[in-house]
């Protein structure tokens, strides 16, 4: 092991939810050290002094991958993030560890193959766990709701309104006479989506606030179909969104794009990756829903009369995510503008 090397260290580091394994390298390959730490800021500190001047550091974008990045990122590292996507092929190997795990990506980032992702500043995070807890409590209390709908189902209650928690929809709760376990049932879950509602709202506003002064955030909102909420999440999940040098790159990222197959004579291009955030592919998704005219619903019209209409909504989303990104870019959409 050599323990004299003045070279600048590539380290790969198998991050863990109770223990972290590290790998040194020297840049043309050799190994330099191994070692295995609890996962403590402090003691990842000391780690980073031994490595040399400005190393270049990779760890996988894996669970709770925050804390060891800015730490490593404070203590003078160059720190590279890997993304989970690219780094699939670990898991086919006939021994996997997590010293091999470590040291593939060290490799990777010598070689100067290393799939990276984005590494969201400290402020982007923050304005994502507040988009990101919205959307989960949102979830949940549409599984309460739910509950609500199976109950009324199993005592063979018929629900004639689209809303069963609008106005009318609360009257027919409170008024209904079941038994008193069914009864109880429902009024737990009424209780439940009270407070539920409660907490979406407070997160809601507390997004809102944060972003009142963002360009992008008022811009994206002059698209059609695209209210606060949804601005909030294409602000918050793109992040940064020069790093995309065209709204294709963006379509993509976000998992809007047909997969694309290609061998010899053979060409296949299949359905919609999916790879990319969730939220920003539901937020496209959800507001072509709501438009009804404009060149957004004609292309959702056209191709979904056609194609079927979920791939009209694909396609439609595709060309909302596009405005999205000059909205976020510019601060306006000139299109939009010229037209009003």
């Amino acid at each position: 092991m050599n323990t004299d090397y003045d070279g600048r260290q590539v380290v790969g580091i198998d991050l863990h939810r109770r223990r972290t394994v590290i790998v040194q390298q020297s840049e043309v390959g050799d190994r330099l050290g191994v070692t295995r730490i609890d996962n403590d800021p402090f003691v990842l500190a000391e780690q980073v002094a031994g490595w040399g001047e400005a190393p270049q550091v990779v760890l996988e974008a894996t669970y709770g991958w925050y804390w060891a990045a800015d730490v490593l990122a404070e203590a003078g590292a160059q720190v590279h993030l890997a993304h989970p996507l690219g780094v699939k092929g670990f898991a086919y190997r006939r021994v996997k560890n997590d010293v091999r795990d470590a040291s593939d990506l060290a490799d990777l980032l010598r070689m100067g193959r290393l799939p990276e992702a984005w590494i969201a500043p400290p402020a982007t995070r923050e304005l994502r766990e507040l988009v990101r807890h919205r959307a989960k409590l949102v979830a949940v209390r549409s599984g309460l709701k739910a509950g609500v709908h199976a109950v009324l189902a199993k005592c063979g209650v018929s629900v004639p309104m689209t809303d069963l928690f609008g106005v009318a929809g609360q009257q027919l709760l409170t008024e209904l006479r079941l038994p008193d376990v069914y009864a109880g049932r429902i009024a737990s879950l009424r209780r439940l989506i009270d407070a539920f509602g409660f907490e979406i709202d407070l997160y809601a506003k507390m997004t809102g606030a944060r972003l009142s002064t963002n360009p992008g955030y008022v811009a994206v909102q002059a698209i059609d179909g695209v209210g606060p909420i949804l601005a909030g999440v294409f602000v918050a999940e793109i992040g940064e969104v020069h790093r995309f040098t065209r709204p294709e790159q963006l379509c993509s990222w976000a998992g809007l794009t047909p997969r694309h197959r290609e061998s010899d004579t053979k060409v296949r291009r299949g359905r919609i990756t999916k790879q990319g955030s969730t939220l920003v592919r539901w937020a496209a998704v959800e507001a072509v829903q709501r438009v009804r005219r404009g060149p957004i619903a004609a292309t959702r019209a056209r191709i979904g009369e056609h194609r079927g209409a979920n791939i009209g909504k694909v396609a439609a989303a595709r060309k909302l995510l596009t405005l999205v990104y000059y909205g976020l870019r510019d601060g306006h959409i000139r299109c939009l503008a010229r037209s009003a």
